[in-house]
């Protein structure tokens, strides 16, 4: 796990340290050359049309990282919510109104779409991580009302509405945080699939100059001199290959981790159903047990449950 973590790690500081300070080392621009020569100056040649690859790349991971971030943040802000809502209510019908318009969008292929609206409309920067967050909604919203339903589920949740709790304290206190290690391995393969999603709209031209510092554009651009200077084309390309990779690694590492307490609370469980050793405890009373549990483990986390009267026996 611990080589994972570092692999990871090495993976993701190289592409996302070039792309967020290498504007502040990349200097004013020198006189271009001749397209697509090594040498004279340039550590890496030059460009399609004759300007430093060094620069270009310094340059050119900004856009790609923030759009990407940036999509993948505001398509969790939209999918939480919805998928939380929808596994908790008990209302057939706001589930139904929630849930069935977006698996028509998630019937449409996420490029068609993109390309679609960039036909009608000149998205930009901004219009592009909009575009990438709301196609990547969905399955996104999908996935967090599987993992919430799960846990909505439980006996734990049903004590904490027969407490008075209120529905956030529910839905974030306890059921949000059950399906924390299920969002986070999406995450990290959301991020990786909106990485590529980025990159493959900037080749074609969505939400960028046909000319900018972009790390997907140098690729599409270069592509005519692959064999005569390679670097404008492989260097961009294996900065986006390694922050994909080691994003995965990341979160494999992160969620390869045994939980705190996991093993006193398997031998503490163990005890109860095994009491003195003379036989397991009836399925009845481990589920009470259980929801006692997650209902203290609640109360752990976060502000005291109400304290409710105790009747005398």
């Amino acid at each position: 796990m611990k080589g994972r973590f570092v692999s990871g790690a090495v993976l993701v500081a190289v592409p996302l340290a070039l792309a967020l300070l290498g504007p502040l080392f990349a200097g004013e621009p020198g006189p271009r050359g001749t397209s697509f020569t090594l040498g004279g100056g340039h550590w890496l040649g030059t460009d399609f049309v004759g300007r430093d690859v060094v620069r270009q790349i310094l340059h050119g991971g900004r856009p790609v990282v923030v759009t990407a971030l940036a999509a993948t943040v505001l398509a969790y802000l939209v999918a939480l919510p919805v998928g939380l809502c929808s596994a908790l209510t008990r209302r057939r019908w706001l589930e139904e109104v929630l849930m069935r318009p977006l698996d028509v969008l998630l019937a449409v292929p996420s490029l068609l779409l993109i390309l679609l609206v960039a036909a009608v409309f000149s998205p930009g920067a901004v219009g592009l991580a909009l575009l990438v967050a709301a196609v990547n909604v969905p399955d996104a919203a999908r996935i967090v009302r599987a993992s919430a339903g799960e846990a909505a589920s439980r006996p734990a949740v049903e004590a904490l509405r027969m407490q008075g709790e209120s529905w956030w304290r529910i839905a974030v206190g306890h059921v949000a945080r059950s399906g924390v290690r299920t969002l986070a391995a999406d995450a990290g393969t959301r991020l990786t699939g909106v990485l590529y999603l980025v990159a493959t709209a900037a080749f074609l031209g969505v939400g960028v100059e046909p000319d900018a510092a972009d790390w997907a554009v140098m690729v599409d651009r270069n592509r005519t001199g692959l064999f005569v200077q390679p670097w404008a084309v492989v260097v961009p390309a294996l900065l986006i290959v390694a922050l994909t990779t080691g994003t995965n690694l990341l979160f494999d590492a992160a969620l390869s981790r045994k939980p705190a307490g996991a093993g006193r609370k398997g031998a503490a469980s163990g005890h109860r159903d095994v009491p003195g050793g003379r036989g397991k405890a009836g399925p009845g009373r481990r589920e009470v047990a259980s929801g006692q549990r997650e209902v203290e483990s609640v109360r752990e986390g976060g502000a005291p449950l109400r304290e409710e009267g105790k009747s005398s026996t």
